[in-house]
């Protein structure tokens, strides 16, 4: 991998990361488009560690406060009751799916899903999801002529139940395409969960997973044409870029929908169909054998 390569790559990451497009699917698409090999599964995974520093610093207050009060609840039965020692709780409990079904699936993570056919699926279907799931909100948050507006939930009102329902949809995201912020943020819009909630806690959600499989997959870097100083410079700019689009995305989902993100995912994914249909795209472009975020 050329430092070129790692410098649009590392952009691509930090842009794509907390929008709900998928990064993994555009930093696979990046390469294969531009002639490059797959960065593959180790490389995303680490430069992620770039874009989950961006969000303990963005989130530092809340991470700080939950972090302090998960504490006290190991030795406080009273402190159980905090809501931040909940959050830190069910933060843990919704990380248990992704954490399982990764371990089980890495093989096909690291190969078979990397297939540019199977991304394209995932993009439309999950744009298709996400654009249902948000035009529910706005109507709930709306109301109407015949309809009582309903209130959708916070986080104090987060329960181990909807902890775990949060982690099943993130565990999604082990397929490129399906985008980790989209599948989480969809599902906490289904459960009635407000817009900026459900964005807040799928980036609070993401922390332990991302950390994790970065931290596994350190182990892999340096082998085939994936170099370490390519990869930390990526990984460096990815935290760059990643803390602008977060303080940008969380100003536009509290007043603007997910449709831009829906109507992008489906005509990418078709787009990438059309493309592969001609044979001006092959499904296995650039494919090489590596992991996989």
């Amino acid at each position: 991998m050329s430092w070129f390569e790692s410098f649009v790559l590392g952009l691509v990451q930090g842009l794509t990361e907390f929008l709900p497009i998928s990064s993994s699917a555009h930093l696979r698409l990046t390469a294969a488009f531009a002639g490059w090999e797959d960065p593959g599964a180790a490389f995303t995974a680490v430069t992620q560690i770039g874009t989950e520093a961006a969000v303990l610093i963005y989130f530092r207050k809340d991470i700080g406060r939950i972090l302090s009060a998960w504490s006290r609840s190991l030795f406080s039965k009273e402190a159980r009751g905090n809501h931040d020692a909940k959050t830190g709780w069910l933060v843990i409990v919704g990380s248990i799916p992704i954490g399982v079904l990764g371990l089980t699936f890495k093989d096909q993570i690291e190969g078979p899903f990397r297939d540019l056919r199977l991304i394209a699926t995932t993009l439309i279907a999950l744009g298709i999801i996400l654009g249902i799931a948000d035009r529910l909100a706005s109507r709930d948050a709306k109301g109407g002529r015949h309809r009582v507006r309903r209130e959708r939930k916070t986080l104090e009102q987060l329960t181990v139940k909807d902890g775990l329902l949060y982690g099943c949809a993130q565990a999604l995201a082990l397929i490129p395409g399906v985008s980790r912020s989209g599948a989480t943020i969809s599902g906490g819009l289904f459960m009635g969960y407000e817009r900026e909630a459900a964005a807040r806690y799928s980036f609070l959600l993401a922390i332990p997973a991302v950390l994790a499989s970065g931290l596994f997959e350190l182990k892999d870097i340096g082998e085939g044409h994936v170099a370490w100083g390519p990869t930390v410079f990526a990984t460096v700019l990815a935290f760059v870029v990643a803390y602008a689009v977060i303080a940008w995305f969380m100003r536009w989902i509290s007043t603007r929908s997910f449709m831009p993100f829906v109507i992008y995912r489906v005509l990418l994914g078709i787009l990438l169909f059309v493309l592969i249909a001609t044979g001006v795209l092959s499904p296995h472009a650039g494919e090489s054998v590596g992991p996989v975020g």
